[in-house]
């Protein structure tokens, strides 16, 4: 069967797909069998190239963040919107952008990879730019110890063709400069001192202490932020933008996702519309993604190791919101809940939780009695927990802390009752 034709059965594998409810990594899979190289073939064809943003928190925003951007700069940008990690999975994206004459119609990819899948998919595809954010204790009965992500990220660094953008915060991101090819550039974003208290590393989160040590020069360094006004030094002219986004942990995002595009436009970037983007953006599904529940502003926020469930929290008073907690323990959220007890929940103790949901919802309310924490409802049944929770709550600000698979659940309940945006 010709080329031609092995992409028309995928592209009409993809649309029988989508007629079923949306977005199959099937397609993909005919593809990866009949063509393996067609992810390859069709990537290498944009003009801007690849880039693959990993790491253990954040990818999905910043992949949002670093897409808006670019694409405000002019660039047409395809991206895996789902975050669909495995090869296939992109090979699944690009068919369904596809027009029938094999044509996708954009100028450079923004791929969103974790840490095990990212090995794979550099072995088939060199990224031109890599973004690399951070390495956190997240999942560790699927990825090993903690070294075990910074050696799976350094494949990603090591492959990359043109630019890698490191966080020069995280020394085990910081140090994956080492493997980086000759001729590649190294680019880092970065903090100011004073805000370093507000993102420790895991060894910080652990009791360590910050090193005193000569960092490298950052093209983007996060400065200051007060609510959601932030200001940046672009290497050495300060800016202010406005980010309205769920949690302080965004704001570094925001960094992050500035400091890619602006090594990827180089001489070309238009600054003004760089910062002025930044407002326009939009939480990611899931990740500080606002819903209207009978008038009330019901806010889901995925949460999956201490450091980000200890962001979250921080992120806003306790006191303005009804809270519900919603853990599964499923592959896709990681068997192992124990790093529940490496978050701190004091600042829960005087507004309470509303409601515990999921499969580990017993594990989550012996959690919180820990910390004596008053917990109002338990219930295992997550359709009938986010009934009560609402009901429960009239006129009150709602806001869901949820592992992944409990919130692509809570998504699927919430669209019987509110409009939520559908991801393919």
């Amino acid at each position: 069967m010709s080329r031609p034709l092995i992409r028309l059965l995928g592209q009409g594998v993809r649309y029988a797909s989508s007629l079923r409810g949306g977005g199959s990594a099937f397609p993909g899979l005919v593809m990866e069998k009949l063509h393996p190289r067609f992810v390859a073939e069709e990537l290498a064809k944009l003009p801007y190239g690849v880039v693959v943003v990993s790491g253990t928190n954040g990818k999905t925003t910043t992949t949002k963040m670093a897409v808006q951007l670019l694409e405000a700069q002019g660039l047409k940008v395809f991206t895996n919107r789902t975050g669909s990690n495995f090869v296939r999975g992109v090979a699944a994206a690009l068919l369904g952008e596809m027009d029938l004459r094999g044509r996708l119609d954009a100028d450079i990819a923004v791929l969103e990879l974790d840490e095990a899948h990212a090995v794979h998919f550099v072995k088939a595809v060199k990224p031109n730019y890599s973004l690399l954010l951070n390495v956190l204790r997240d999942q560790l009965d699927r990825f090993g110890e903690i070294d075990t992500t910074r050696r799976m990220l350094s494949h990603v660094a090591e492959a990359t063709t043109g630019t890698v953008v490191l966080n020069r915060e995280d020394p085990r991101i910081r140090s994956l400069a080492e493997v980086v090819q000759p001729g590649v550039d190294i680019d880092y974003y970065g903090l100011d001192q004073s805000l370093r208290s507000y993102f420790p590393s895991d060894d910080e989160l652990r009791g360590g202490t910050r090193k005193q040590e000569n960092l490298p020069a950052a093209d983007v360094t996060l400065t200051a932020f007060s609510g959601s006004t932030a200001t940046f030094d672009l290497a050495g002219r300060s800016v202010q933008g406005t980010i309205n986004l769920y949690g302080i942990y965004n704001i570094f995002n925001a960094a992050a996702a500035m400091a890619l595009t602006r090594a990827v436009l180089g001489e070309d970037l238009n600054e003004e519309k760089l910062v002025s983007e930044l407002e326009r953006i939009t939480p990611a599904f899931g990740r500080g993604e606002t819903l209207s529940v009978n008038g009330q502003p019901l806010q889901l926020l995925l949460v999956k190791n201490p450091s980000g469930f200890r962001l979250s929290l921080a992120s806003a008073n306790a006191d303005d919101y009804a809270t519900m907690i919603t853990i599964n323990d499923q592959y896709a959220d990681g068997r192992d809940v124990s790093w529940l007890w490496d978050v701190d929940f004091d600042v829960l103790r005087e507004p309470g939780v509303q409601m515990i949901s999921g499969v580990r919802a017993w594990d989550m309310a012996l959690r919180l009695e820990h910390d004596a924490i008053d917990v109002q409802d338990v219930n295992e049944n997550l359709a009938a927990a986010l009934k009560q929770f609402i009901t429960d709550n009239p006129g009150r600000p709602l806001r869901i802390f949820c592992t992944y698979t409990a919130m692509l659940a809570l998504r699927e309940e919430l669209s019987k009752i509110t409009d939520v945006e559908k991801v393919s």
